[in-house]
């Protein structure tokens, strides 16, 4: 009988699988070949393979990277730019300006320092919404991370395209380029129903037809934007998106913090995804998503940090304990938003929102090998009882000690790979610098 045979042995851990049936394996294993996750077990079950490298977990949590379904990686240039402001007063009055003056190469070195901070706090795989997104793209590939990015279109003039047309044509333009890329997908990306025509939203919703792409857009974030939408259009922006034919099983709707109960019903009823941003809603005062509501209602629902500029970091461990703390005092019931299901959001129910499910956000055989080990050696993590809730409850992103994607470990031991991390930092201080003196 041959040998079996793996790349990689994450070993000596408790493998937290995300799979359909939540299996916890304690002094669990899981086995590495090439790209793919070829066996999940016990580490006693591995004694005969022959393993050309192999990394103990010590005694700590084995799991799926976590998922960040909503993000502009780039404005990582602009953390703390504009603090403490309302979203319209933040938009219009100082990220608009300020991105006015990026280009490719800002957003690539901003992108980068992205990578690096997530990377470094156990996520793996991420949302993109942002300008210059072949930048943000070359990023992603360059560190290792896996990614779903497409450029943001909206009626004005663009600092990246320009008009929209052009803005259509450098879409497809990514699409051709990335087309089976093992880690960057391509999606479409209008702003929001406020910031595009429904010539717009409609064009843009059938080229993600044409290529069976996701589509990704900011729905229904404030109550401002509904008002807007009722005195512009009579309807909210989910009946809008409605009306016009914008809805479907491949559209990603971020935020969704003002809904009514038709509304929830329309997203059900049409499959759509929903991004739940909770730190960047309550930091912009934008409200409370109703996501209890959504989930009952069957809705994926995936969880996303935004950008820097309105959160401000990129920790998904934070985001998690947000979530389920949020939702519980909102709603004066703790058993709302459990550990468990929180953590799916972060990970599998994350993944199938972007279009992944298949290959990422669970540790099983077949899929493409998106792992993270969780150091459980602290202060703030002794004791343990329940490896979920102490995930989602206690952990930090700062406890991730390995992070590997498609089968490379992008850091070990804590220590970042991918990347030269000192470099990744100074380019972006040198970004800042020119900020500060405009």
């Amino acid at each position: 009988m041959k040998p079996k045979i793996a790349d990689i042995l994450i070993s000596n851990g408790i493998v937290l699988t995300m799979n359909e049936t939540a299996d916890e394996i304690q002094k669990g294993a899981v086995a590495i070949k090439a790209d793919k996750i070829v066996a999940v077990n016990q580490a006693g079950k591995f004694s005969d393979w022959k393993v050309s490298k192999t990394i103990d977990a010590q005694g700590g949590i084995i799991m799926p990277g976590l998922v960040n379904t909503h993000t502009h990686a780039a404005m990582t240039c602009f953390r703390g730019i504009a603090d403490d402001l309302p979203l319209m007063t933040w938009l219009d009055d100082h990220i608009f300006p300020a991105e006015a003056k990026l280009n490719d190469q800002k957003v690539y070195s901003g992108t980068l320092l992205a990578c690096a901070e997530m990377i470094m706090s156990g996520t793996t795989c991420f949302c993109d919404m942002y300008l210059f997104e072949d930048a943000v793209a070359r990023a992603a590939k360059d560190a290792g991370i896996r990614a779903l990015v497409g450029e943001v279109l909206y009626d004005f003039d663009s600092p990246n395209y320009g008009p929209i047309e052009q803005g259509f044509a450098y879409s497809e333009r990514l699409i051709e380029k990335w087309n089976d890329d093992p880690l960057i997908t391509i999606a479409i990306e209008p702003h929001s129903p406020y910031l595009c025509s429904p010539e717009l939203l409609q064009r843009s919703f059938s080229i993600t037809q044409t290529h069976g792409i996701p589509m990704v857009i900011h729905l229904s974030e404030a109550q401002s934007e509904v008002e807007g939408m009722q005195k512009k259009y009579h309807r909210t922006p989910v009946q809008h998106l409605a009306d016009i034919g914008v809805l479907g099983s491949n559209v990603l709707a971020c935020h969704c913090v003002v809904l009514t109960d038709a509304d929830i019903d329309l997203l059900r009823s049409h499959n759509v995804k929903v991004s739940h941003n909770p730190e960047s809603n309550m930091k912009l005062a934008s409200g409370i998503a109703p996501i209890p509501k959504l989930l009952n209602a069957g809705i994926c629902v995936g969880l996303g940090t935004d950008g820097c500029a309105s959160n401000n970091n990129l920790d998904l461990f934070i985001e998690m304990d947000t979530a389920a703390k949020l939702h519980k005092v909102n709603t004066l019931d703790p058993t709302v938003l459990d550990a468990p299901t929180v953590l799916r959001m972060a990970s599998i129910q994350g993944a199938k929102a972007l279009g992944l499910g298949e290959i990422t956000g669970s540790l099983e055989p077949g899929k493409n090998a998106d792992i993270i080990v969780v150091d459980i050696r602290k202060p703030h993590l002794t004791p343990m009882y329940n490896p979920t809730s102490h995930i989602v409850y206690a952990a930090r992103g700062s406890d991730v000690t390995t992070s590997i994607v498609n089968g490379r470990v992008l850091m070990e031991d804590g220590k970042l790979l991918s990347l030269d991390l000192e470099k990744v930092m100074e380019d972006v201080n040198e970004i800042a610098k020119e900020i500060r003196n405009n």
